[in-house]
């Protein structure tokens, strides 16, 4: 089976990427897998250009296959914040930004909560310098208070239009069904089979 090498260190990230790619010929790997410990700095100011930065450094560091997403929360009534600096805008927070989300929010009305988390994906091949892009949108409102535990990030307080519910509330499983990630990794599952195999 071809290893595929998910560019990030965030754990709960390659456990939803392994779980949807779990029927494919690929070998599913996280940067711990191959002791990776360098850190790649995020300088784009789309989620594109910083998936392709972390997609081709992590792919060339490791020669093989990668896979790297960069995605985030983007709130109508913050103007679309805190979109591309999501990661910046929940660090040193105990909460991953829950508090600052609700605070920035405390005045907006229940019609008024719209948001939606964003995914772009990009899939890399060092071996012949293959680049394919795939994006993922998933529409819901940002609740009043943080409901359920599951999954990471923001998912306790982003409820998806879909389902009625919060990501925080879902199993893997279901939030694959509706998430940004898991419309985004539609689209690279059909790309990897076709073109990667």
């Amino acid at each position: 089976m071809r290893e595929l090498l998910v560019a990030t260190g965030n754990v709960g990230k390659v456990r939803e990427i392994q779980e949807f790619l779990r029927d494919t010929p690929f070998t599913v790997v996280g940067l711990r897998d191959k002791d990776i410990d360098k850190e790649v700095e995020e300088v784009g100011n789309t989620f594109e250009g910083n998936a392709l930065i972390k997609a081709m450094t992590y792919g060339k560091w490791a020669n093989i296959l990668t896979l790297a997403e960069d995605s985030g929360l983007e709130i109508d009534a913050l103007d679309g914040r805190p979109g591309v600096q999501t990661k910046p805008y929940a660090a040193g927070t105990p909460d991953n930004g829950f508090q600052k989300i609700f605070d920035e929010m405390k005045d907006v009305p229940e019609e008024e909560r719209g948001a939606q988390f964003h995914s772009t994906i990009v899939l890399y091949d060092p071996a012949n310098d293959k680049i394919r892009i795939c994006e993922g949108i998933a529409r819901g409102s940002i609740t009043h208070e943080a409901i359920g535990t599951n999954n990471f990030g923001q998912d306790p307080i982003f409820r998806y239009d879909d389902t009625g519910r919060t990501g925080g509330e879902m199993s893997v499983v279901e939030k694959n069904a509706v998430s940004h990630r898991g419309k985004a990794l539609t689209k690279v599952k059909e790309i990897l089979l076709k073109e990667f195999v």
